[in-house]
């Protein structure tokens, strides 16, 4: 799908950003999501291949609700690195259209000064504290972003990752929620519990072959054996 085909149902700012950027076409992750309702509020969860566009389908979602004014986004990934990284270049990126902070810092406060803010990127754990600090302005939040949301099946994070959405559902029930990730083994059954819209796909930029290494050589499987 052309990329122009959907200038008028996103803010024209961010529209703009994301041509300057040299975005021509839309990968097959981010057509199916919009297909299935992204741009409309629906609970959207993308499961492709790694670098096959899912950071667009949570940007086009955070965006369109901060510019709309439907209220904050939050963006939650599993790493500090990682927070930090998505803070950086979403700030680059689009710090003139909405106030960006990062929380990451100390787990026993609340960052009262994340109220002034319009797309909050944090940790679990860290959002996991400022709900256990009953911050006000959580319920402001329209837009809940799960990077690598498979990891609610991860032993050590996974039951903090799947409280603060039980929570969030409750304390902002229409808050849109937008889960990504490259491997889930359960994902019809994690889309039942998200109320989402599954967007499956395996598209990838670059095509991926296997094959066992030995002694200098790499012997590819063939393609009739896959």
């Amino acid at each position: 799908m052309e990329f122009s085909r959907i200038k008028d149902y996103i803010p024209r700012e961010v529209y703009e950003v994301l041509e300057n950027s040299g975005i021509r076409t839309l990968r097959p992750c981010q057509e199916k999501a919009i297909g299935a309702g992204l741009l409309q509020g629906k609970n959207i969860l993308v499961c492709t291949p790694t670098a096959s566009g899912k950071t667009l389908v949570a940007e086009l979602a955070a965006l369109h609700a901060i510019q709309h004014q439907k209220g904050k986004a939050v963006y939650i990934v599993p790493l500090k690195s990682l927070a930090s990284e998505k803070h950086k270049e979403f700030k680059k990126k689009y710090g003139h259209l909405a106030k960006i902070a990062l929380s990451i810092g100390d787990l026993d406060t609340a960052d009262p000064y994340l109220h002034t803010y319009d797309l909050i990127i944090c940790t679990s754990e860290k959002l996991d504290s400022l709900i256990r600090h009953h911050t006000p302005w959580l319920k402001e939040v329209a837009c809940v972003i799960v990077d690598e949301i498979h990891l609610l099946n991860d032993a050590s994070r996974g039951p903090t990752l799947e409280i603060i959405l039980t929570i969030l559902k409750k304390i902002v029930p229409c808050a849109q929620i937008v889960g990504l990730s490259a491997t889930i083994g359960n994902e019809q059954e994690l889309a039942q519990w998200l109320g989402a819209h599954l967007v499956h796909d395996t598209w990838r930029p670059v095509e991926l072959h296997k094959g066992v290494y030995c002694e200098g050589k790499i012997d590819f499987v063939n393609e009739c054996e896959k």
